[in-house]
């Protein structure tokens, strides 16, 4: 049985990360991962793909990717990146290991972990498995269906799907991205949207990343639970463009609501297309009109755009919405279910999951000692899954070390606080200044400057 302090399971971007800031502080660990280093990008998301914020902002502070900084980084490149990134600070990462059950030791601290490559007994253990761990399909379409349906992350590309109509069923960054591309390639598209935020790609000459961050959205402390999930369509295909469903209507995308049940062949849908585009679209406006009462709050010298106001009139698909549909008689041969995911801790022996599966923690530290999470969604605020969230101040991964007391934690005013056992005698160490978000909103929306120390290093 190998002995370690603490054992990250998972080499995503956030065990990469988590295994930076423990080597940075001593102390001894090992990262299992069970595929490749970021495997999920490689091997769970469509062809085309690319990161949904540009190079400048979707990285680690340190290091760049060797595209353009304002580009979006391709999945092999983002894959390739925290590859390029774990050789730098040379993670200890066993690649090919898969973590089969974690359960915590009878009458002293610590766990006993099984893997598919031997047995450690951890002092600790970090969970940082993501927020995308298990497809999820409500069960509306029975299997036996005359129809193939796939999750979005068995999608690859359209020449890859039968021949017909496709039903893209969620209206988040993976299904109108999805509609869309498949619409480009010829196919007839039905796109079921539910509620969601569609913030604009760019805005008065700035990236939506760099808005989030000046305006402190990304801040954002969790809601109460269960109102914390937010369905977000945002997409950097084609060089970043705004999602506007009326607009994709207009190129021939057929909108539907909710999809709500399925009865001999037909898919009944709910009447709230109108309501759920409206409310998108007000959250849109809104923040454009936040980002101008920051421009002239600020005296920014950027460049008004009016066009961005413009919203289309509804299509016929909204104004006179379907609300059953007959998948055979549409030629409807594939439903793609862009409907998210759901935790899966099977491997977890450990009283710290609700009644949904979801982890029971206070930002990160759960209720069993010495056992934490990283990179769930808004596990502190709302930037913390995210890449960026990860690597720089503005996300949560406390860390603690049962051998030496050291314990790591993040403050969302920017600064780096890192304590131990001696903060009993008034002793602590803080590094970092506080930004001025009018100066420099990049540094706000958690990057450092061009030409920081820490961005010395190129990867993918």
């Amino acid at each position: 049985m190998e002995q370690i302090d603490t054992l990250v399971i998972g080499a995503g971007q956030g065990g990469v990360a988590t295994s930076e800031h423990l080597t940075s502080h001593g102390i001894n660990h090992v990262v299992l991962e069970r595929g490749r280093i970021a495997e999920r990008w490689r091997s769970e998301r469509w062809d085309s793909l690319v990161a949904n914020g540009p190079a400048w902002h979707d990285r680690f502070p340190g290091m760049t990717f060797t595209c353009d900084e304002d580009a979006f980084a391709g999945k092999e490149s983002v894959a390739k990146y925290f590859e390029d990134y774990a050789r730098m600070i040379s993670a200890p990462v066993r690649t090919g290991v898969a973590v089969e059950e974690v359960t915590p030791h009878t009458g002293r601290a610590g766990f006993l972990v099984r893997t598919s490559a031997g047995t450690f007994d951890a002092r600790n253990v970090v969970c940082a498995t993501g927020p995308f761990q298990k497809p999820a399909i409500p069960p509306v379409i029975p299997e036996t269906a005359a129809v193939t349906q796939i999750h979005s992350t068995a999608y690859r590309n359209p020449q890859t799907l039968p021949e017909g109509a496709v039903l893209v069923i969620g209206g988040g960054s993976s299904g109108s991205q999805i509609a869309a591309e498949l619409n480009e390639a010829g196919r007839r598209v039905y796109l079921s949207v539910g509620p969601h935020e569609r913030p604009p790609r760019r805005y008065r000459g700035r990236d939506n990343v760099w808005w989030l961050g000046v305006l402190g959205i990304w801040n954002m402390d969790t809601p109460a639970p269960g109102t914390e999930h937010v369905t977000i369509a945002v997409s950097g295909a084609h060089g970043g463009r705004t999602v506007d469903f009326r607009r994709l209507a207009g190129r021939g995308v057929s909108l539907l609501g909710m999809t709500r049940a399925y009865e001999n062949g037909v898919l009944h849908i709910a009447g709230d297309l109108k309501t759920n585009l409206d409310a998108g679209d007000a959250g849109y406006l809104s923040l454009l009109e936040a980002a101008d009462a920051f421009a002239d709050c600020n005296g920014l010298d950027l460049p008004p755009e009016p066009d961005a106001w413009d919203i289309p009139d509804d299509p016929a698909c909204v104004s006179d919405p379907v609300r059953a549909l007959d998948l055979a008689g549409h030629g409807i041969s594939t439903v793609i279910w862009a409907t998210g995911f759901r935790f899966d801790y099977n491997w977890l022996n450990a009283d710290t999951l609700d009644e949904t599966g979801r982890p029971i923690h206070q930002r990160g530290v759960s209720e069993v000692p010495g056992l934490y999470f990283v990179g769930l969604p808004w596990q502190s605020r709302r930037g913390s899954s995210f890449i960026w969230g990860y690597g720089t101040t503005q996300s949560s991964l406390p860390i603690r070390s049962l051998s030496s007391g050291i314990i790591w934690h993040t403050t969302r005013a920017g600064c780096d606080v890192f304590r131990s056992s001696s903060l009993s005698r008034g002793q602590a160490g803080t590094r970092s200044r506080l930004p001025d978000p009018a100066r420099d909103g990049r540094r706000v929306a958690g990057v450092p400057d061009k030409g920081s120390p820490r961005t010395q290093h190129r990867g993918a």
